[in-house]
């Protein structure tokens, strides 16, 4: 349904985008993430029509789209400022776009009651939007979005303004509307758990360059930069060493420790320094003495418990990996044993959970990097 082929945008001296190239199907739910400045909503507004690339080429429904204007195209959005009419009714803000695109009069009112009726909302027809609440405003904007019937829906993170739990419970609506309707959608967010429950795909950028495209569970469980390792999920860096290669699997040193690894993009040779990944649920936590053994294990402290009701979340120091601060999430904090702070314990974790990659561009050692507001080390 889109195709987005070696695309780049340039403002000035900055790159924006640089040779982006991905694909959405018809009906899916693709999602563009990165951090602040990455050139996500820039790729969007030029699907969008608002920025003209300044080479590569987009099509929408196998038509490229570079001379066509963002009104003649066949698209619904809704921004993160949902830019309701205050003067209008809910209804009268639905039937905005009909009327500008000219529908027979006679089968708005029909249309208008449906699309209300999708998103839940048929009993507040009548109100203004300061009379509803952040969730049922979002309701109407994405009513006002789909009622046209568009090919093509894009999102510029509707959802960051709303509190989390709002959040949390509009993500679920977004995906259900998407899937009644199987309208193809390009959601683009910095919030990683929004992009895992909503999507088919994922698009994962970095300074304008597009890092890894793939569906939620193999980008997550086979992340292929080390970028894509800490911006997907809750995960701890630290250096080390190839000590010995095998396909598929890796022997790795730090410093006197040895670790058991799988490798991640390129073959690594024997003495390559290797950037290694490691996910906070990954990792078990136990007392120093009687832990059944992992194929690794280290003992660290304690450095910060903190109770986040469904689970525990530690920050524990590791002498053995050069002073590296892990990340662990215990997902059973009644359970099992609470371990205090400044307390030895045990950590281990399975050879296939540890990410090697070759050093690159990374951040400072004994960082744990998140994209939730939840997530904290």
């Amino acid at each position: 349904m889109v195709e987005i082929t070696g695309v780049s945008k340039v403002f000035g001296t900055h790159r924006a985008v640089s040779e982006a190239t991905l694909f959405a199907n018809r009906g899916d739910f693709l999602t563009v993430v990165g951090p602040s400045g990455c050139g996500k909503t820039t790729l969007l507004r030029m699907i969008a029509g608002f920025e003209t690339p300044n080479s590569g080429e987009i099509r929408i429904g196998g038509q490229r789209v570079d001379a066509i204007p963002p009104y003649r195209r066949s698209i619904g959005m809704v921004f993160q400022r949902l830019a309701l009419f205050p003067h209008m009714t809910a209804a009268e803000n639905v039937a905005y776009p009909l009327k500008m695109r000219r529908f027979d009069p006679r089968k708005i009112p029909g249309l208008v009651d449906e699309y209300l009726g999708l998103v839940r909302l048929g009993g507040l027809r009548n109100r203004r939007p300061h009379e509803l609440s952040g969730g049922q405003q979002q309701r109407v904007a994405i009513a006002r979005a789909l009622v046209f019937s568009p090919d093509l829906l894009l999102l510029d993170e509707p959802l960051s303004a709303l509190d989390r739990k709002l959040r949390e419970d509009m993500q679920l609506e977004f995906r259900r509307i998407q899937q009644d309707l199987c309208v193809t959608t390009i959601n683009v967010t910095h919030d990683q758990r929004e992009a895992l429950v909503m999507s088919d795909r994922i698009v994962v950028m970095k300074d304008g360059v597009v890092q890894q495209a793939d569906e939620p569970v193999a980008l997550y469980r086979r992340p292929e930069t080390p970028f894509v390792a800490r911006f997907i999920g809750v995960t701890s860096t630290f250096e080390a060493r190839v000590v010995e290669a095998a396909p598929g699997a890796l022997k790795l040193a730090v410093g006197e420790t040895i670790l058991q690894a799988r490798g991640a993009g390129a073959a690594l040779a024997a003495g390559t320094p290797v950037d290694c990944a490691l996910r906070a649920e990954q990792i078990a936590i136990g007392p120093v003495e009687g832990m059944p053994r992992f194929e690794n294990a280290v003992e660290g402290r304690v450095r910060q418990r903190i109770f986040e009701g469904e689970r525990m979340v530690y920050a524990v120091e590791v002498p053995a990996l050069g002073g590296a601060v892990l990340s662990i999430f215990d997902h059973d904090p009644v359970g099992h044993s609470v371990f205090e702070e400044n307390q030895p314990v045990r950590l281990q974790w399975a050879a296939r959970d540890l990410f090697a990659f070759p050093r690159g561009d990374r951040p400072p050692l004994s960082t744990t990097t998140t994209s939730t507001g939840s997530d904290r080390t």
